[in-house]
């Protein structure tokens, strides 16, 4: 296995900073119809999910996050490499949830993040367009947000928040909410976020517990060297970045960016191919 990647602490719990991202094994590439047909024509079965998994488990990557209930393909692919290396991933199960005001709601909720705990997560973060559903802007508060994360406690999964809005960041500080962790779209695009990039690295620098982004390359739309390069070097030690790749090879090459981008060096990767690349302008 290759040098620990570094890492960081949430709630006792040890993580990888770098975080497996899998809208590109799952297909929600916020591209376009036919990208997401190509992701899952690629990743459909496990079989093609291992390689990649392998090449985060091997760099000591080994925290993934994804809505495993509606990912069967990726976790078989789980499964299947924990048992080839005897190493444990640490899930971050993000599912979407019925938040309605009802008993019939709250049983399914609960019965929701039970599956969680029987999908093998110890991380619970109910998905960001259920939790958003719950905001009160004008009293700053989220709502019944303790009836969920008390089913996650019940269930022996520690609750976080999935807060593509970030002032869920700041309302629940604010309301001492349980929550041991945040996720925050972040990335030098500003590709979905909602206010300015500058005012989400504020949020995130003045959190009271470290925080997941997530979209670091904007879904494509800049290059790796850029995007994970821009995060490493404006979020504080405790905070993490999930980096979704489409092969091994691209796993490789982010994780190298990514321990560069630690070192302050420039990253050791093979020169991307031109036409004609004897020109002194491609490095």
């Amino acid at each position: 296995m290759g040098d620990l990647f570094p890492r960081t602490l949430v709630a006792g719990v040890s993580l990888s900073r770098m975080i497996i991202g899998t809208n590109w094994l799952a297909g929600w590439g916020h591209r376009t119809p036919s990208a997401d047909r190509h992701i899952k024509a690629t990743h459909g079965s496990a079989a093609s999910i291992v390689p990649l998994l392998s090449a985060y488990m091997e760099n000591g990557v080994d925290t993934i996050m994804a809505p495993f209930a509606q990912t069967p393909a990726i976790c078989e692919a789980i499964r299947i490499t924990e048992e080839k290396f005897a190493r444990k991933f640490i899930l971050v199960d993000t599912p979407i949830i019925n938040v309605s005001d009802n008993a019939d709601a709250r049983a399914e909720a609960a019965a929701t993040i039970k599956k969680s705990r029987e999908l093998g997560a110890t991380f619970c973060l109910p998905h960001h367009s259920s939790v958003e559903q719950l905001v009160d802007k004008n009293a700053e508060k989220i709502r019944r947000l303790e009836d969920y994360t008390g089913m996650i406690r019940d269930e022996g999964l520690i609750p976080g928040l999935s807060a593509h809005m970030p002032e869920l960041v700041v309302y629940s500080d604010k309301n001492g909410y349980d929550v041991e962790t945040y996720i925050q779209i972040y990335n030098c695009l500003g590709f979905l976020m909602q206010t300015e990039i500058e005012a989400v690295a504020a949020i995130i620098h003045a959190a009271k517990k470290p925080v997941m982004t997530i979209k670091p390359m904007a879904a494509g739309r800049v290059t790796p060297y850029v995007g994970l390069n821009f995060s490493w070097a404006t979020l504080r030690d405790c905070d993490m970045v999930a980096v979704g790749s489409f092969s091994a090879d691209e796993v490789l090459e982010n994780i190298e960016i990514s321990r560069a981008a630690f070192e302050r060096r420039y990253p050791d990767l093979e020169r991307r191919q031109s036409p004609n690349n004897a020109q002194a302008a491609l490095g």
